[in-house]
């Protein structure tokens, strides 16, 4: 393979900043006098030493990066982080075990939102500061991969989003360097507007930051058991909706609105336009099940519905209800609502609104020319042709995706898991939405209670569910190792 210099150089930078970030909550700690500072403390700095050594030993002064290296660096970045984001977990006086650490730092790191932690109103503020911490660097980690690495690598048909003048020699890392520096920039403006939102629905300073974090994120970590419902009578969970989908929306439009003044771009994008108009329908059609079904009013059926669709189909996770005690009906839906996901450049996971978008241009092309196969069927998307080889590589996208659910929940069904849970949790895993459906891990429970062996499975499935499962897949053939 080619130098690899550039790949650890960048791996112990993110491993360095993710050391440096521990010490917030070791400063927060210290302000509530508790001794769990010293958790951070002393897992900051190891952290910061391990990924400063890497880096320095890996510098080179022209950075190249090639699409090997490329491949390479977005599976090692998120590995790294995973393992290294766990050491506060394993120091901190809870004791957590090795897998149960791992899992929420997986879990956190990726934004899925899965937690084996329960009395969380009690927790140390360290630690759940911790946690939100991880989901707002996950969602700035998702963002940047999205827009500056994985259209370069044509996964899953982010080809279509590629930028003008990029190629995949040594303008990756620039690029990469300054579309972060912009999403950043972004992402903090909406993370502050959706603090000071939640603060004026009376949460604390504290809840209102992690919250405000975790929302912009998609990840649904919360600092209380109840989560969204806890804080819903104050109307938390209508600041909450406006920010999930403001973190489902793609980045590129916030970059465009920012650098050309143009805010209606946002309105002639037909990602953006179809995202609003099924996640518009859901809510519909939940609204009037749960109003027909029960003897909620109308508004109150609404604000149930609407909170609870949107934070499932954007991946967020948090619930202001048991929607698994809704009936048959709403049980099916919710388990479909995990495979839509939200726009293509956001912090929102799953499969995503525009590769439904072109697997049905598709489609309806196929069908055009069944009848007359010597007819040309042109194929549109956003209005300008679409080539053969995004819809190809899009509808292998699905066949892996599906494909990856199907042999997790198989392996969790043989680990002794019942078949809701095994299903529901595979889609939530590979989907990462955080929540799943039955007793145990639906929106009023936790993955405590999971095997280890079970819990090691889920990992394994938020990884390669949030490397777009493609990425993850190639490193593992032979060919991508020779030379």
């Amino acid at each position: 393979m080619s130098d690899l210099r550039p790949v650890y150089f960048v791996v112990g930078l993110m491993i360095a900043a993710l050391g440096a970030a521990m010490f917030a909550p070791m400063f927060v700690d210290l302000a509530y006098k508790d001794r769990s500072w010293q958790t951070f403390g002393i897992s900051g700095a190891l952290t910061l030493l391990f990924g400063s050594v890497l880096a320095l030993i890996n510098y080179t002064p022209v950075p190249d990066l090639r699409s090997r290296g490329a491949f390479l660096l977005t599976v090692l970045s998120w590995l790294a982080l995973s393992a290294f984001a766990a050491l506060p977990f394993i120091m901190s006086p809870m004791k957590m075990s090795l897998t149960n650490a791992l899992f929420e730092a997986t879990s956190g790191i990726t934004t899925t939102g899965s937690t084996v932690l329960t009395g969380l109103d009690d927790f140390p503020k360290g630690i759940l500061l911790w946690r939100a911490i991880l989901q707002w660097i996950g969602g700035i980690g998702i963002i940047v991969t999205a827009m500056a690495v994985l259209p370069m690598l044509k996964v899953g048909g982010m080809q279509l989003f590629r930028l003008e003048s990029s190629d995949m020699g040594e303008k990756l890392l620039p690029q990469a360097a300054s579309i972060a520096a912009w999403i950043s920039a972004i992402y903090l403006v909406l993370t502050l507007l959706c603090g000071s939102g939640y603060m004026m629905t009376g949460m604390s300073g504290f809840d209102a930051a992690a919250h405000a974090m975790t929302t912009v994120a998609t990840g649904g970590y919360s600092t209380s058991d109840a989560s969204m419902g806890g804080f819903m009578d104050d109307g938390a969970d209508i600041v909450c909706m406006i920010f999930m989908m403001a973190g489902a929306m793609p980045f590129g439009i916030y970059l465009i609105m920012a650098k050309n003044q143009s805010f209606s771009a946002p309105f002639k994008d037909s990602q953006v336009r179809a995202f609003v108009g099924v996640i518009t329908a859901l809510i519909a059609a939940v609204t009037l099940y749960l109003w027909g079904q029960s003897e909620l009013s109308q508004s109150r059926a609404l604000r149930l519905a609407a909170f609870n669709v949107i934070s499932i189909v954007t991946g967020t996770g948090y619930a202001t209800a048991d929607y698994g005690q809704w009936g048959a009906f709403a049980v099916a839906s919710f388990f479909v609502f995990m495979f839509i996901g939200g726009c293509a450049g956001s912090t929102a996971c799953s499969i995503k609104i525009f590769r439904y978008q072109v697997a049905f241009a598709g489609l309806k092309s196929y069908l055009f020319k069944m009848p007359q196969p010597s007819a040309v069927a042109s194929m549109r998307y956003a209005g300008r042709p679409l080539h053969p080889g995004v819809v190809y590589s899009v509808m292998s996208y699905f066949f892996v995706f599906f494909l990856t659910f199907a042999v997790t929940a198989m392996l969790l069904s043989l680990l002794g898991l019942d078949s809701l849970t095994a299903w529901s949790g595979a889609g939530s895993a590979v989907a990462n939405v955080g929540p799943g459906l039955g007793e145990m891990i639906g929106p009023a429970g936790t993955y405590q209670e999971l095997s280890n062996p079970a819990k090691w499975v889920l990992m394994i499935a938020m990884i390669v569910g949030r490397l777009e499962i493609i990425t993850a897949l190639v490193i593992l053939t032979p060919s991508f190792w020779r030379a």
